[in-house]
């Protein structure tokens, strides 16, 4: 529900800020108050759920961020004030997700556990990537500032539904102040080699890749000659690879060790972009965008079910924050870098460029697996 309203929300505060402003600058800082700003906080964010009540912590992350949606929506505030309040909120978000991710050991079996992130993935990443399409709906009946109430509601409807969670163990705290607990957060990663592997791989992965979101138009535009519809239904080649993969690893995905599925998630994601770059038509590029959606499930699923396994219980919640906030770094690095190149060259060559980076990131993570292997090797689950 609120991932689903969230996306309606940056929909509508995006042409919110292209019609009062009518700057590109505006947009891409609405962008990176949204993404890059959490990853400076995903210290702190994940050191929060290993402190509290998991779900206290989820049920507060969502009251919190509808009533800021609601001030947006009632206000709409003038640039500044936007930036700020939509930093907030994305901050919020990152503890939410890293409280949610470490909450999901304790609701399902062991052996569950690769379903149960099929199930999570499809409701926040696959109803996140359809998102647009329902605004564009929305749209006809209503403005930006009734899409904004409408995502407030669906973060209340959420904090009611988590309301009803069962007891989850409670945190073990640990006598130390939030500052503290976030550095040993740190520290635990860099550490354990297994897990600062994966994490290195992910940004490196990301960084290569999250240009695709700026490059698409003008691939469908430029290069493929597309219409303006044409450009925009490439967009959801992702959220249909995305729904149909976590649709196939809810039944399939214990066939497969989780290092495995994420370092095969990252080169099928990978070669997505790459022939993507080389597409001859809209619906040649349209395929190898739900190749790219079918290898970021398999990066989902294998990298959450795998972290929740190893993680000790008391750091769960930290590992997932700094995780996920260094994500919204390394995109934040993508569009920057990744948007130069695109000014400077094609969209072409810019999603090849990104297809082989990531494939090259994506060696260099199977050799750091495989090496750091024997120290934090995944439990044998009895399927």
């Amino acid at each position: 529900m609120s991932f689903l309203g969230d996306s309606l929300g940056l929909v509508a505060l995006l042409l919110y800020v292209e019609g009062a402003t009518g700057a590109a600058l505006a947009v891409a800082l609405l962008l990176l108050a949204g993404d890059f700003t959490p990853g400076l906080f995903g210290a702190f964010a994940g050191a929060i759920g290993d402190r509290f009540d998991l779900k206290r912590v989820m049920v507060s992350c969502d009251l919190v961020q509808g009533a800021l949606v609601v001030v947006m929506a009632v206000v709409l505030p003038p640039l500044p004030v936007l930036l700020v309040l939509v930093a907030v909120r994305s901050i919020t978000a990152q503890v939410f997700q890293a409280s949610s991710r470490s909450a999901v050991p304790a609701l399902v079996k062991d052996e569950e556990l690769e379903a149960a992130n099929s199930a999570l993935g499809a409701g926040t990443n696959g109803l996140e990537a359809v998102g647009p399409l329902i605004a564009a709906a929305l749209f006809l009946i209503t403005d930006v500032r009734g899409i904004l109430l409408i995502d407030a509601a669906t973060f209340f409807v959420s904090a009611v539904l988590l309301s009803r969670l069962p007891k989850m163990p409670k945190a073990e705290l640990s006598g130390h102040s939030l500052l503290k607990d976030a550095r040993d957060g740190l520290g635990y990663i860099w550490r354990t080699k297994a897990i600062r592997v994966i994490g290195l791989g992910f940004f490196a992965v990301v960084a290569f890749s999250g240009v695709d979101d700026v490059a698409m138009v003008f691939l469908g535009k430029d290069e493929l000659h597309g219409s303006d519809s044409a450009a925009a239904i490439l967009y959801a080649g992702v959220g249909i690879g995305l729904v149909t993969g976590f649709a196939l690893l809810a039944k399939y995905a214990t066939r497969f060790s989780m290092p495995a599925l994420m370092v095969t998630g990252f080169a099928v994601s990978s070669i997505g972009n790459l022939f993507t770059g080389l597409a001859w038509a809209i619906w040649a590029a349209l395929a190898f965008q739900v190749i790219r959606g079918l290898g970021i499930a398999g990066v989902d699923v294998g990298i959450n079910t795998h972290l929740q396994r190893v993680v000790p219980p008391h750091l769960r919640s930290r590992v997932f924050g700094n995780l996920y906030g260094a994500i919204g770094l390394a995109a934040g690095i993508s569009y920057v870098f990744g948007g130069l190149l695109l000014q400077h060259t094609n969209a072409r060559v810019t999603f090849v460029a990104a297809g082989v980076g990531g494939l090259l990131a994506t060696t260099a993570t199977a050799l750091g697996v495989r090496r750091s292997a024997g120290g934090e090797r995944e439990p044998r689950v009895r399927r």
